[in-house]
């Protein structure tokens, strides 16, 4: 039997979502996208996740669009929609209750780099690279440019959007695209130890910030604080922060 383009399964609180193509260097081609919407819209709905891990199989990540795919036509229509479908894809991950964590055990290549870009979290490989290098092919990557210069500054995300080169996971740490870079060994326990972390927090209050947070970050500093100060008057509301503030006081 041919195997899934898209694995998935729960541990505990963790759900494991995979890139399962690496023939194909895990491209992100309408039927992957919509393996991935699919899998990633079930692990929200599974009651037992409470952290989504996204991962890969084989030697690179995620190479992107599929170049084939998106050359077999030279109708608009029909790219727009492919377009829109990868931007449905990436929002549905910034807007998960669940915080989704990238474990990237190889090179993140433009659509491939937005992916880790929309994730939560991110820790790599300290071989990983990055790139948004649509442009050497003459293809400014605009739509990863979105996700991209949403994790790191303006001026990081220019370079890697008007050179095409690819950073190290050393460089993609200090410009703030992921967290970490370990070495293999140290992947998994890197990738778990945060996941666990997560996992052991009220979900309620881990959908709410992580909500909250990502309206706050975009908007001007009044308006920030104004959706910050009802969303922590909401959470004082909630059982599990009654109960973790009056266990405190108790000490």
């Amino acid at each position: 039997m041919t195997e899934p383009l898209v694995q998935r399964c729960t541990e505990g609180a963790i759900a494991r979502i995979t890139l399962g193509d690496p023939s194909h260097a895990n491209a992100l081609s309408s039927t992957m996208m919509t393996a991935l919407d699919d899998a990633l819209a079930d692990a929200i709905a599974d009651p037992a996740a409470r952290v989504i891990v996204l991962g890969a199989a084989g030697k690179i990540y995620c190479a992107g669009h599929d170049l084939g795919e998106l050359r077999s036509s030279d109708e608009a229509a029909g790219h727009e929609a492919l377009f829109a479908q990868c931007s449905a894809l990436m929002m549905r991950i910034v807007g998960s209750p669940k915080p989704v964590i990238a474990r990237v055990q190889g090179a993140a290549v433009a659509a491939g780099c937005q992916l880790v870009a929309s994730c939560d979290l991110a820790f790599a490989v300290d071989t990983a690279r990055f790139a948004v290098s649509g442009i050497n092919l003459g293809l400014f990557c605009s739509t990863p440019g979105v996700a991209v210069a949403r994790a790191v500054g303006r001026k990081d995300a220019l370079d890697l959007l008007l050179t095409g080169r690819f950073a190290s996971a050393a460089e993609a740490v200090s410009m703030g695209l992921i967290n970490r870079a370990v070495p293999a060994a140290d992947l998994d326990a890197a990738v778990d130890e945060a996941a666990a972390a997560i996992a052991a927090k009220p979900p309620e209050a881990i959908a709410l910030g992580k909500a909250v947070f990502n309206r706050q970050v975009e908007a001007p500093l009044a308006d920030a604080y104004a959706v910050a100060s009802r969303a922590m008057a909401e959470n004082l509301g909630y059982v599990s922060a009654k109960a973790g503030i009056d266990g405190f006081l108790k000490r």
